[in-house]
């Protein structure tokens, strides 16, 4: 998956000619970067032509920017893998920012856990083999990048062919719903893929006045989808394999992005 660097942020909202941005009109996601994200996040970034990792905004202790629930094969356990991480601004840190407390110990751990759930799956190899840039992002001390390797891995196992960029590389106004307007409108989205939570509270007019629609993304409730909303995709990836999992997510999409609709607004 490539990297994207952009050398300076574009001066407006305009679409930028900077040649590292995807090309204009695709689907866009925008999320924060999680550690070995759920299901039904894996799910929204998948069906995205691009995905602009959040990671200017505020670290939020206690969320899945550092950690991800793991549930086991074949049985009911879970437990959580969490990154030990130190704050230097205190609570208004941004997420890119973000510390990670003992790196060695915190690598250790997180090989150790992701081995002892999901070592007996026969997808484990392939996932093992693909682990390792993770594990080597620890040196860089920065929580966010790891996080972002781990979503990374998943999606190239998955043969997602989209595209990667960073908020805290691109011109954006303040305000929840205008900075995910500008986020899209810079990077030449035709609409912005949003989850179900974010439908109700985006306002539709800061979008369209950027020219840009809003897709509802939903994802499915029974089956593996049931605890999709809490547990790390890493289930499903080893309790089906990755052409499986792919092969799902697809149709997902395919059922799931319709017709662009409008938000509600805000007051």
């Amino acid at each position: 998956m490539p990297r994207t660097n952009l050398s300076s942020p574009p001066a407006s909202t305009a679409v930028s000619s900077n040649p590292d941005l995807p090309p204009p009109g695709g689907l866009c996601a925008i999320h924060q970067p999680n550690l070995f994200p759920r299901l039904s996040t894996l799910a929204k970034l998948f069906a995205a032509d691009y995905w602009i990792v959040l990671d200017d905004v505020q670290f939020t202790r206690r969320d899945y920017q550092h950690r991800a629930l793991l549930a086991a094969l074949g049985d009911q356990r879970r437990q959580w893998l969490s990154i030990p991480t130190h704050l230097p601004q205190g609570q208004p840190t941004r997420i890119k920012d973000a510390l990670i407390v003992d790196l060695a110990r915190s690598r250790r751990r997180t090989e150790s856990m992701l081995r002892q759930y999901y070592a007996s799956s026969p997808h484990w190899p392939a996932f093992d083999r693909a682990l390792a840039p993770v594990l080597e992002r620890f040196s860089t001390g920065k929580t966010a990048t790891v996080a972002e390797a781990s979503t990374r891995i998943l999606l190239d196992l998955l043969g997602w062919n989209g595209r990667i960029l960073h908020s805290s590389q691109l011109a954006a106004r303040p305000g929840r719903s205008q900075r995910l307007a500008d986020l899209a409108a810079v990077t030449g989205a035709r609409s912005y893929l949003c989850g179900t939570g974010g439908m109700t509270y985006l306002d539709s007019g800061l979008f369209s006045a950027c020219g840009v629609t809003v897709t509802p993304f939903r994802i499915p409730t029974a089956g593996a989808w049931d605890s999709g909303r809490q547990v790390s995709a890493v289930l499903a990836l080893m309790s089906v394999g990755p052409q499986s999992l792919a092969d799902a997510l697809r149709t997902v999409a395919a059922q799931t992005i319709t017709q662009p609709v409008a938000c509600r607004p805000t007051a």
